[in-house]
């Protein structure tokens, strides 16, 4: 790991950017598959791929002996929020356009400015809360529940946020005792036969058709590009300096949510990102001032 205060935040930066690009993908492959395998089944095929692909890397280098099993019930603890946040972004993904699944998704980081005190000890300032109060604002703007009342798939793409806050809290706890590759292969493995087990509730679990079969590929690849290159920005900073930078997946998605399926692009949407955007550049010129403590 880097030694210099300076080059840590810039390589977590460069990490969270790889990131945003997998999760995009991620989505356009999961509105790919929608039509023929359900959230559970999409999951198992996805970290089956998963446990093939980190198999064959551990044994090409040789980093076997990285696997461990310590702190297992963090892992599971890690793992069951992950794939139950999972599966109720998947039915966002579905339901409501995705600029405002990955809108509410952006809770996440505010979420984790509000636990990462009490489960990390990292200290919640003045700036970190404004951050958390305008992002919430930006929140309310976006899905207005007084308005038309909240939909399945927004409440869902909500509470979805929630568990990936714990996950990423999680995950910031095991980086103390276990390298990315460790991380992920107990992701792949718990959450395979979690979704082999609820999507096999019903008797039968889907076979991914010729055609959709490259798009679960692509979810195999990005889902597990996207969790290495988190885990490898929350060993370089602290959670609360990280995670905003996933706020850049917004106009992102906006733009691909635009050209490939013609969701427009709302001024309740704009200005509640704003209002969100403007609680993460809060939080990060707040880590950065100069003689601020930095959580460890």
């Amino acid at each position: 790991m880097p030694t210099t205060t300076e080059t840590r935040p810039l390589l977590a930066a460069a990490w969270m950017m790889g990131a945003v690009a997998a999760f995009t993908l991620m989505a356009v492959a999961g509105r790919m598959v929608s039509h023929e395998l359900d959230t559970f089944e999409i999951l198992a095929w996805r970290s089956l791929i998963g446990v093939a692909i980190i198999a064959a890397t551990l044994t090409l280098r040789g980093g076997r002996g990285a696997v461990n099993l310590r702190r297992p019930g963090l892992h599971l603890t890690r793992n069951l929020t992950h794939f139950v946040a999972q599966n109720l972004w998947f039915h966002a993904l579905f339901t409501i356009p995705l600029a405002q699944v990955f809108a509410l998704e952006f809770t996440a980081p505010l979420w984790v400015l509000i636990l990462a005190p009490l489960l990390l000890a990292e200290r919640l300032t003045r700036a970190r809360a404004l951050s958390a109060g305008l992002g919430f604002l930006g929140i309310l703007l976006i899905v207005q529940p007084g308005a038309a009342g909240v939909s399945a798939g927004v409440a869902a793409a909500a509470l979805a946020a929630v568990g990936f806050a714990v996950t990423y809290i999680c995950t910031k706890k095991l980086t103390a005792v276990a390298e990315a590759s460790c991380i992920l292969w107990w992701m792949s493995v718990m959450q395979s036969l979690m979704g082999l087990a609820c999507a096999g509730v019903d008797g039968r679990v889907a076979l991914p058709s010729a055609a959709a079969a490259p798009w679960v590929a692509v979810l195999g690849a990005t889902g597990l590009g996207a969790h290495f290159c988190i885990a490898k920005a929350l060993r370089l900073a602290p959670a609360t300096l990280v995670m905003p930078f996933d706020f850049l997946r917004l106009p992102v998605i906006a733009v691909v949510g635009l050209l490939l399926y013609g969701e427009p692009v709302g001024l309740a949407l704009v200005a509640g990102s704003a209002l969100i955007l403007a609680g993460n550049y809060i939080n990060i010129r707040a880590a950065d001032l100069p003689g601020r403590a930095r959580p460890a």
